[in-house]
């Protein structure tokens, strides 16, 4: 494999890590989130706790939430747990909308399926994915005015 330091771990689902690679993430909800709810999410996700990763593309759907980024090196010279940033957003978004719904677990599913996006091409293709995942679920007819979709300027 071309990547450094890959290895693999296993929750429910398998989870591979490497060194300076490009990761996309995705996680279904248990119920369409409203709108208030995404805003919750997204910008949980959007800025988790410290600077632990390059964002690069982020969509929040009622029904599922998608993003791309690299991790960043922590001050120890290692990178940051992926999980354990898109975990904690989850968590700190979950308990935020527990507390408006009153319900008793959060709309979210544990455990978020993630991959190492292998090239340009798949790249590509994931982008275009997410962009237009607003308007292939009928949310809006241009992404642009979808409020939970953020691309990084250098990657449009």
């Amino acid at each position: 494999m071309p990547w450094q330091n890959f290895n693999i771990w296993h929750g429910r689902l398998p989870h591979w890590r490497a060194d300076d690679v490009t990761y996309y993430v995705t996680f279904r909800h248990r119920r369409a989130l409203t709108e208030q709810e995404r805003a919750d999410l997204f910008y949980a996700l959007q800025r988790p706790d410290g600077h632990r990763w390059d964002l690069l593309i982020l969509c929040v759907l009622p029904e599922q939430t998608d993003l791309m980024f690299r991790v960043l090196e922590s001050p120890s010279g290692e990178a940051y747990e992926l999980s354990d940033i898109v975990e904690k957003a989850k968590n700190k978004a979950g308990k935020l909308i527990i507390k408006r719904s009153e319900e008793r677990f959060p709309p979210f599913y544990g455990e978020s399926y993630d991959r190492i996006v292998r090239d340009e091409v798949e790249f590509d293709s994931l982008w275009e994915t997410l962009v237009g995942g607003p308007v292939a679920h009928e949310l809006v007819e241009d992404p642009r005015f979808y409020p939970t979709l953020w691309c990084s300027e250098s990657e449009d």
